[in-house]
């Protein structure tokens, strides 16, 4: 019984923690009521009507689907770059020795611990010092710069939990390296790559800084949102927009925490 009380959290503890989620969660609700609003031009609350015809309007308005289809497109190219990029990376780092090792790791790291300014504007720099057009494919790089270290993280982490028994007992069976890649090393650490995957489509997707400095005349979903904010036309639209963006990237973010939250076995461990 003592136990049991003690393990209790205090009741201070317990309102300041309900605080901190409604101040973090409130707006994003704020933006779902919105979404159903009949008021055009104001965020007037209480909303004077609900209805859902700005669903409707959201659907036939083709701005609407341009930029959510280049969003995907960007999106699932850059997450499959850095799929296999951040897999080679991570596999060299976590099973091999070499000089420099660990500041090939910091330089891995680096695009996301930098500020998204920062990345934006030495891409940019970057591009044009090249004499690189603005177009789909340097936005493209530019997500792919920190969509790497999402799967890279993932990655290493599942790399450094397989005992180098199992590695070593496929090889002394006589499979060669792809066949123990695919046999061994692939089904311990796919669950981390799915999430890092989804980690990386979802941070992709939602991305406004980098696309900013990387995108020229495009607009993805997040710069269009940006845009009608600054110039209002049909103030629902873009919080029934907000509410697909919130959608999109909260699904892959949930399927990653089911995939990678039993991870911490080490496969092969006491075999």
């Amino acid at each position: 019984m003592r136990s049991e009380k003690t393990n209790r959290a205090p009741l201070g503890l317990k309102i300041a923690a309900a605080a901190g989620l409604a101040f973090m969660h409130l707006p994003i609700l704020l933006i779902f009521l919105y979404a159903f609003t009949t008021e055009e031009k104001t965020y007037q609350f209480p909303p004077p009507g609900l209805t859902t015809q700005w669903f409707a309007v959201a659907w036939n308005r083709p701005d609407v689907w341009a930029a959510l289809t280049l969003s995907v497109k960007v999106a699932a190219i850059a997450t499959a770059a850095a799929l296999v990029l951040g897999t080679l990376c991570a596999a060299a780092v976590s099973q091999t020795r070499f000089f420099g090792r660990e500041t090939v790791s910091l330089l891995v790291i680096l695009p996301i611990a930098l500020p998204g300014i920062i990345t934006g504007i030495a891409l940019r720099s970057a591009f044009s010092m090249a004499d690189i057009p603005f177009s789909f494919w340097t936005i493209v790089l530019g997500h792919a710069t920190f969509c790497i270290v999402v799967v890279y993280n993932n990655a290493v982490a599942r790399f450094r939990r397989i005992s180098g028994s199992l590695i070593e007992a496929s090889l002394d069976l006589g499979a060669d390296g792809f066949q123990t890649f695919r046999y061994v090393i692939l089904p311990n650490i796919g669950t981390a790559l799915l999430a890092g995957g989804m980690l990386a489509f979802a941070l992709s997707f939602d991305e406004v800084i980098v696309t900013t400095f990387t995108a020229g005349q495009q607009s993805t979903l997040p710069i269009w949102m940006l845009e009608e904010l600054i110039r209002p036309r049909q103030r629902p639209v873009t919080n029934v927009v907000a509410m697909i963006v919130v959608i999109v990237t909260f699904l892959p973010i949930l399927g990653a925490y089911y995939l990678t939250r039993d991870g911490d076995q080490i496969a092969g461990a006491g075999k």
